[in-house]
């Protein structure tokens, strides 16, 4: 046999595997999705009818839950995105510095990711909790009233935020602490000599060279904005009268806790869609603003 043949089908066989579990796992299970959101759901001995776009008009006309969710995840996400690579980044230019003790203060910043998210959740909840959680005693001390944090519709939402930008900051803090340790001393040491602040540096010099590092961060940031299910579940299970309902946990309630699985699926091509439409946007949008060299 060709060498040459060989050396392709040895090729072939060593990607063969990851290639099928690829296609079991991401491919099929896409391709399944999309077929399903057309059809509705089996029940018994009742078979699935071919419906088309009813599903998809179904959201926008008859799913009120469907419009109230998609509004909470897009505020949700463009509140925690900023805030979490922002507070990153501080982070990240701060512990990159010469001080004392920095060693402890990377692994204070990083803790809360190692964490589990249901841990976590936990974890605020006893901040959280009305009367005696510490919130309430900090507000107490000042002659605030009591706050149900997580039973309000008003501050739902803002304090489920607040534990994502509590967990999310440090995970993306050692992205931009590993871009900031690759750029060399020497630029900081030219810029002193040309007489530029540090505020300038880090304007003209270091954001520039960590874009890469941001469109990385910023991608994972959305994909992850609109994935959340695990500490909605923990500590508000959507309420209260779904202010805090994210779309992915409404894809949950709807497939695993009412069984219309096909609607579930329709759902879920939507979440794919806007997944896939923001990501296309941001590499082509930003990639102009990158410079590698």
């Amino acid at each position: 046999m060709d060498r040459r043949l060989l050396t392709t089908l040895y090729a072939w066989l060593l990607v063969l595997p990851a290639m099928v579990l690829l296609v079991a796992f991401t491919h099929y299970p896409t391709v399944a999705t999309f077929w399903a959101s057309f059809f509705s759901t089996a029940r018994g001995r009742r078979p699935a009818n071919f419906l088309g776009l009813d599903h998809y008009r179904r959201m926008i006309t008859d799913d009120p839950v469907f419009l109230q969710v998609v509004w909470n995840n897009f505020l949700y996400a463009l509140v925690t995105i900023p805030l979490s690579i922002g507070i990153a980044l501080l982070m990240a230019l701060w512990v990159n510095e010469r001080l004392a003790g920095r060693g402890f203060l990377r692994m204070a910043y990083f803790t809360p990711t190692v964490l589990p998210m249901v841990a976590a959740a936990n974890i605020w909840l006893f901040f959280y909790t009305p009367g005696f959680g510490l919130l309430n005693q900090i507000i107490a001390l000042f002659g605030g009233p009591e706050v149900n944090f997580l039973g309000s519709p008003e501050t739902a939402l803002w304090s489920v935020m607040a534990v994502s930008v509590w967990k999310e900051a440090g995970f993306f803090m050692i992205f931009y602490l590993a871009a900031l340790q690759s750029i060399p001393p020497s630029l900081k040491e030219a810029a002193k000599l040309e007489g530029a602040s540090d505020f300038h540096f880090v304007r003209r010099i270091v954001l520039p060279l960590l874009m890469p590092t941001t469109l990385f961060v910023l991608v994972n940031a959305v994909i992850g904005a609109f994935r959340v299910v695990d500490h909605i579940v923990a500590m508000t299970g959507g309420g209260p009268s779904n202010a805090s309902s994210l779309l992915l946990f409404y894809i949950y309630e709807t497939g695993f806790k009412f069984w219309d699985t096909s609607y579930a699926a329709a759902l879920t091509v939507v979440l794919l869609a806007v997944l896939i439409t923001v990501s296309v946007l941001q590499v082509t949008v930003l990639d102009k603003r990158i410079h590698y060299r």
